[in-house]
């Protein structure tokens, strides 16, 4: 629609705006989730932040416009804009694509009881609706994102009493704002998990929409918790329609866990959590959205994990590449044909030959598709035939050692459709004296279950192993874990100075006594890898991970030393000298064996208990 204004006097144009038009109807029903002119719509998307590597929030047009497509070739029709309004190109992008809408102010996590304060969230709540009043795809507008994660004053007093009814009094103003400006549009509250008390601070009840930020199974909790959750909205809450407006995990394209749980970082944990919720989503028609959280990895100063200063739990990374949890979505949401072979981004594998005589490894790979059957052909043979459930199939592929090319195939009415990956294999061989498979080298991270890929060098950590005759692995010690947390034990969330590979320094073995390598004679290059996780110093709670609570770490003094074949290799290392806590240490040396006395390390304590976070072994010659 064009708006011109004109001098009646001599026909002079004086302004001209230029507004979308378009014409939709909606509702929300409690029961039976949302209509869009008349027809069910299962609302499918993911929040948004618009930062992006390297460039902070100064994105260009173009970029803002990528984002809303990525939406779009998800297969998606929702995004959330949150916290806050974003760039114009956003929203127009929104109109141009069909995708629809909300937009929200950024009070996040607590208010001040100030009257500055309240005027300021009032006054931002009516500039963003006059902004964005003109756009179709807009449905909602939302405000107050988990406002009670944070409350202020000590639980159950007084004060914190009269802080939770100034916080649903400006809920409640802000609402009336909304009504007087826009009538026609809804109003959303998206709140984190805490059911009990949003309902009794009566913020469930204020918005006409109630969105609920749910991480069952990842901060707290398990995935079945959060289908229950779900359920009892609907029973409490009948007449409320009900939107998920936040759920994911942190997921580390570096990596991998064959045996995926709770807390690892895994790309394939995080699959399994995303089939879990959009199952328990899918199955409720009164359950009107799925929002994931997030599009893409965004800037999170406070966060200090596997990938510190970011939160992880983006579809895409930092710089928009696809993860897993993208092509599984896209598998279940696009309606043209689709095929993907899941983790490409690890194509340098490493594993243990099945014995002397079955020189293959045995390892997964995941195909996301929307086609009923699935063929995987490996260096141009067929492996297996598969139905998808949910729009994935797994393999079980024998990997050789060096190049492998698989290829993955289904049909569509006679067309059929194809994709390929290549993986570089490195086979290593539980014995180290094997002549068919001859030990070059090997990179073992401590206290980890996990696989993790390092894109720059091309090498794969493996995870450790007790020591048994003729291999290779650790004697004594236990996993590091933090004490008192409800997550499951992967090492320190502490970002650890002096290094990029924090997945590996951030997990360790605590009281090692032992190391050892059975290899046969010649010349090598080893390397240790340590980081003290404790710190005489208490970093600050990260509030956003939901349901942790950390008890106060103590630390105390280490100094150990490590011996090599019975000679003195590192003497009297200590948290009072060279190993500073929360400080990477790598020390390099060459190794001689002779005599086939393999390689043996003893970790002898000074003070405290030995520690070893990651070593690795190269043959020289």
């Amino acid at each position: 629609m064009v708006s011109t204004l004109f001098d009646a006097g001599n026909n002079q144009k004086l302004d001209e705006v230029v507004n979308p038009l378009g014409f939709r109807w909606f509702n929300f029903d409690p029961d039976k989730g949302f209509f869009l002119n008349g027809k069910s719509v299962k609302l499918m998307g993911a929040s948004r932040h618009q930062d992006y590597k390297g460039l902070g929030n100064a994105l260009s047009d173009a970029m803002h416009v990528q984002d809303v497509e990525l939406i779009k070739q998800m297969g998606g029709n929702f995004l959330r804009i949150a916290h806050y309004p974003q760039d114009p190109a956003v929203i127009e992008a929104c109109d141009r694509l069909g995708i629809l809408t909300s937009v929200e102010t950024p009070i996040v996590n607590r208010i001040t009881e100030s009257e500055i304060f309240s005027n300021n969230a009032k006054e931002m709540h009516v500039e963003m609706m006059r902004q964005y009043y003109n756009h179709p795809s807009l449905i909602m507008w939302t405000y107050m994102n988990e406002v009670l994660l944070q409350p202020r004053y000590t639980k159950g007093s007084d004060q914190q009493e009269t802080y939770f009814k100034s916080v649903a009094k400006l809920a409640q103003e802000l609402e009336d704002i909304t009504h007087n400006e826009d009538s026609l549009r809804y109003t959303m509250i998206p709140n984190h998990g805490a059911w009990e008390l949003y309902n009794k601070v009566g913020l469930t009840k204020i918005p006409k929409l109630v969105g609920w930020n749910l991480y069952q199974g990842w901060y707290s909790g398990t995935l079945q918790d959060f289908g229950k959750f779900l359920d009892n909205h609907h029973k409490e809450l009948p007449n409320k329609p009900v939107l998920v407006t936040e759920y994911g995990s942190d997921a580390d394209v570096r990596i991998h866990n064959f045996k995926p749980e709770r807390f690892d970082k895994s790309i394939e944990y995080t699959t399994i959590l995303h089939q879990s919720y959009l199952k328990d989503i899918m199955n409720r028609p009164f359950v009107s959205a799925a929002i994931i959280w997030n599009l893409a990895e965004f800037n999170s100063e406070q966060r200090a994990e596997t990938t510190p200063h970011v939160n992880a739990k983006g579809l895409l990374t930092w710089d928009r590449q696809p993860k897993d949890g993208y092509r599984f979505y896209q598998s279940n949401l696009l309606k043209s044909p689709y095929i993907q072979i899941g983790s490409k981004e690890w194509n340098k594998r490493t594993g243990f030959a099945i014995s002397e005589t079955e020189l293959f490894c045995v390892q997964p790979i995941t195909v996301f598709s929307n086609q009923k059957t699935v063929t995987l052909k490996l260096n141009g043979k067929e492996i297996s035939s598969k139905e998808t459930v949910q729009g994935v199939v797994n393999f079980e592929v024998p990997f050789i050692n060096g190049n492998n090319h698989i290829t993955v195939s289904a049909n569509e009415n006679g067309n059929e459709m194809t994709d390929e990956a290549a993986i570089y294999f490195t086979m290593l061989s539980q014995n180290l004296q094997s002549e068919k498979v001859p030990f070059t080298s090997m990179n073992i991270s401590l206290g980890d279950k996990r696989f993790f890929f390092d894109e720059k060098t091309g090498q794969t950590w493996i995870p450790e192993q007790p020591y048994s005759t003729g291999t290779w692995g650790y004697t004594g010690g236990q996993v590091f874990i933090i004490k008192g947390s409800t997550r499951t034990g992967y090492g320190a969330t502490k970002d650890i100075i002096g290094t990029a590979l924090e997945p590996i320094y951030q997990t360790q073995r605590t009281g090692i006594q032992q190391f050892r390598f059975d290899v046969p004679n010649g010349v090598y290059e080893i390397t240790f890898h340590f980081a003290e996780l404790l710190s005489p110093s208490k970093g600050n709670d990260l509030v956003y991970n939901l349901g942790n609570t950390v008890a106060a770490e103590e630390f105390k003094e280490r100094a150990f030393n490590v011996i090599l074949n019975g000679q003195e290799l590192i003497t009297n290392l200590s948290t009072s000298g060279y190993l500073e806590p929360l400080h990477a240490v790598l020390s390099k040396h060459k190794v001689i064996v002779n005599n086939n006395t393999g390689i043996i390390l003893d970790f002898t304590p000074i003070k405290g208990e030995p520690i070893l976070n990651g070593i690795q072994l190269m043959r020289v010659y």
